[in-house]
């Protein structure tokens, strides 16, 4: 049912405004206000600001920017102030604020994201250089009105196929920062948004995963590992890595405050956890063994697994240990790793998810599994820290030769 205006002596309503939807037909539903004012609803449900008016004998339209960031009263005075421009015989167009540089907008919309991203966190430094890289080149020292679709598809074509991650990332980023233009009133549309990617060719791939290791290989890539000649304190987060199930940045980052070795837990504080909440882990006996070798080369203040400057290990510290050492997988890989051997040795379900501190999706099965399974989950790591010292069996062992 096609939505109606409101008979007012003052045109639209604030409650109309926020509460109209789409109607279902073709394009988009226009309701008329005051002073040329026009609020277009459409078929997406965003809703958008419009001045319709005559400049020098032409229809004009104006975007004024999008509900709810620009009130049906701010939207209003706009257009009176339009319609009073061209009544005295100048166009509007002119008069309206100047546009900001794609660079400009782009530190805007980073600011207004950061109060939501976790502190510490790696948003901000991935939006920067993503659009670094591949944004502000083509579009840095443009103004937010004047950036085209073909702008976007000349910033998205040459990495489409060869980094598809990467560019869809590019694209959301780029559309994020129009959407933000839209709202301002800088611009009408979002040249991002749904006629690129019908524009753009379809991925012949699915999204591509962790590089990991068949869990009956794990144990020979630790002992590689310990076997080389690395940084001590490398060699040593990489193992701790692989026997908690836990992340490469909550290993890095883990401080001796956060260990409490009499209870053999690890509390990991929620500002590092993925989930945003605190995570225990518990540690088993080999995990103790390695907190302890750490601690008589740091001396158990600060950082467990320092840097040889006494820093953080970087990011890609241990996937170049890896690599370096022949080891065919990635540090997160061998979540997966972990996860595979849970499933083909009968640990539960919800064990697994838990000691992978993963966040349980279904509301029911949240609340049912809302407990930490902490002592299930203790048994379960120890299991693995014994797999992971047993002896590889070689093919001839196997087959009895």
């Amino acid at each position: 049912m096609t939505a109606k205006t409101p008979k007012s002596a003052n045109g639209l309503t604030g409650l109309f405004v926020r509460n109209v939807v789409h109607s279902g037909r073709t394009g988009a539903d226009k309701y008329g206000d005051q002073h040329g004012l026009i609020l277009r609803v459409l078929p997406s449900g965003s809703k958008q600001w419009i001045w319709r008016g005559t400049v020098g004998g032409k229809r004009v339209d104006l975007g004024l920017g999008g509900y709810p960031y620009v009130t049906l009263a701010e939207a209003r005075q706009k257009a009176f102030e339009h319609r009073r421009t061209a009544r005295a015989g100048e166009d509007p167009r002119l008069a309206r604020r100047a546009s900001p540089k794609f660079e400009e907008a782009a530190e805007t919309v980073i600011a207004i994201h950061r109060q939501s991203w976790r502190p510490g966190g790696k948003s901000e430094g991935q939006w920067r250089a993503s659009l670094r890289d591949y944004a502000m080149p083509r579009l840095g020292a443009k103004g937010v009105d004047e950036i085209t679709t073909a702008d976007v598809m000349d910033v998205l074509l040459p990495i489409w196929s060869s980094k598809p991650e990467t560019a869809r990332r590019v694209r959301q980023r780029i559309g994020a920062i129009m959407k933000w233009a839209v709202a301002q009133g800088y611009r009408e549309s979002n040249p991002a948004g749904d006629a690129i990617g019908s524009a753009l060719p379809r991925h012949g791939t699915g999204r591509r995963h962790f590089r990991a290791l068949p869990h009956g290989e794990v144990g020979a890539a630790l002992e590689a590992i310990r076997a080389s000649r690395a940084w001590p304190a490398t060699k040593l987060a990489f193992e701790f890595l692989v026997l908690t199930a836990a992340r490469s940045g909550e290993v890095r980052h883990a401080m001796w405050k956060e260990m409490d070795l009499g209870a053999e837990t690890w509390t990991v504080p929620g500002d590092r956890m993925k989930s945003g909440r605190t995570h225990r882990v518990p540690l088993t006996s080999r995990a103790i063994d390695v907190l302890g070798e750490a601690r008589r080369r740091s001396g158990g203040d600060g950082l467990v697994f320092p840097s040889p400057t006494n820093r953080v290990l970087s990011a890609s510290t241990l996937s170049k240990l890896l690599r370096e050492n022949g080891v065919a997988a990635v540090p997160h890989g061998f979540r997966t790793s972990f996860r595979v051997w849970c499933g083909d040795t009968g640990v539960a379900r919800e064990v697994a998810e838990a000691a992978l501190a993963h966040v349980v999706r279904d509301k029911v099965e949240a609340a049912y599994a809302r407990g930490t399974l902490f002592a299930r989950r203790r048994e379960v790591m120890e299991r693995w820290a014994r797999y992971l010292s047993e002896p590889v069996c070689t093919d001839a062992e196997f087959n009895g030769a």
